[in-house]
């Protein structure tokens, strides 16, 4: 019986795939190790806070008194080690609890100042780079931002910046969006909230930590940051919870970011669960090993093409800050034949072929591939990127390693049909 019947693959394939994997096995035992660790703080969480059954309640209408969703962020708290949490399912996404997260701390004739550059595309309207009545800039807010220097923070115009200006909200992306730079590791954040406190200790730094949840063991809030926010159809959903996100940090930001959620006054007293408090504790629950398969699929991609003579980032056996994967096509036939071949090799419409199309919040079109039970979920195997140069595919996701591997075996497999490997 031969290893992958079910997928017809070229011979030289599944012996490039066997290779791969023997080449893999050490860093493979790191990412278990990884896994271990944040299990074990997931359950602790878990513990400290008395999880019960009653948590799993719902609550409608006003939603007073919920014990379940009160409970739920005072795990998310204690995993992060932040003071307090707000995780509702209110926020429809990471974008929805980045923008709740920005106008509930700036206020007009304040100061947001990126230092990862231009953020990503979806938070643009939010901001005001491009023009909508309803931006933060349409309200009186002002914004700048300082570009990484291979890949790295400019710190001597960070201080200048801060020298000459009054920020009130610095904003660090840590994963890369569709740009071609690198993801931000706990490292460098360390080393530059360190830099950026020592000049303004009153500055609120921000962190967009979607794709980057249980990476490594340390998340940003260890290491000084003020607020750190994500969604739940990545990481930290684990592929159950059906949509939602979370903001967690200092006790009066997040107060705020409650007010501005629902109401001032009441806050994040309100807010009806409807019977999603199971689902994101059991999607947190497995968190831990959905990221390690989604870091070893993400691995397998970069060996694999690597050897292949793709341009990948990060490369295979690089330090990891998310669980994305560049490939860098130079052609944008090669872009849409590989997103084919992942919705090939996906649970959902596999029959269906994506195509480069309009999307809410992106200026280019872009191609998609996303055969997931959630809609939109990216913690799923998914592969997406702009019809822009360099033609990058952005690979994330992955329920199991196995399923992973299948859909990366298959989009290569598609790709190559032009070529002998």
């Amino acid at each position: 019986m031969k290893k992958y019947e079910f997928l017809n693959l070229d011979e030289n394939l599944v012996e490039l795939e066997k290779i791969c994997e023997e080449e893999l096995i050490d860093i493979y035992k790191k990412i278990d190790d990884i896994c271990l660790y944040n299990s074990m703080k997931v359950l602790n969480a878990f513990w400290e806070n008395n999880l019960s059954e009653n948590s799993f309640n719902s609550t409608s209408g006003y939603g007073y008194n919920d014990i379940g969703r009160e409970t739920i962020e005072n795990i998310f708290a204690t995993i992060f080690k932040a003071e307090d949490a707000l995780v509702r399912s209110q926020m429809v996404s990471g974008s929805h609890a980045l923008s709740t997260t920005l106008f509930a701390l700036l206020r007009p004739g304040d100061k947001l100042l990126s230092i990862t550059g231009l953020p990503y595309d979806t938070l643009h309207e939010v901001i005001g780079i491009k023009e909508n009545n309803s931006s933060l800039k349409s309200f009186g807010v002002t914004y700048n931002q300082i570009d990484l220097i291979d890949n790295d923070f400019d710190y001597e115009s960070i201080k200048s910046f801060l020298k000459n200006n009054k920020v009130k909200v610095i904003e660090i992306q840590r994963s890369k969006g569709y740009s071609t730079r690198k993801s931000i590791t706990i490292e460098k954040l360390e080393k530059v909230i360190k830099f950026i406190k020592d000049i303004d200790k009153d500055v609120i730094i921000m962190i967009d930590n979607c794709y980057c949840e249980f990476v490594g063991k340390i998340e940003p809030i260890e290491v000084g940051a003020d607020i750190i926010v994500g969604s739940l159809i990545k990481n930290l959903g684990g592929g159950i919870a059906p949509n939602g996100a979370y903001i967690v940090g200092r006790k009066d930001l997040v107060k705020l970011c409650g007010e501005r959620l629902t109401l001032p006054g009441e806050g994040k007293e309100v807010g009806p669960t409807l019977g999603i408090n199971k689902s994101i504790l059991e999607g947190l629950f497995f968190a831990p090993s959905v990221v390690r398969s989604a870091l070893k699929t993400a691995i397998f991609t970069s060996l694999m093409l690597e050897k292949l003579g793709y341009n990948v980032e990060p490369r295979y056996n690089d330090e990891r800050a998310d669980i994305v994967e560049n490939i860098i096509f130079n052609d944008p036939n090669d872009l849409i034949k590989y997103c084919v071949g992942i919705q090939s090799g996906s649970p959902i419409d596999s029959t269906f072929a994506p195509i480069p199309s309009e999307m809410p919040g992106y200026a280019e079109e872009i191609i998609m591939a996303s055969g997931s039970f959630t809609q939109g979920s990216s913690i799923e195997l998914s592969c997406d990127g702009p019809l822009r140069k360099p033609y990058i595919a952005y690979q994330q996701g992955g329920l199991t390693y196995e399923y992973g591997k299948i859909g990366v075996l298959k989009a290569i497999d598609n790709l190559l049909k032009k070529n002998d490997i």
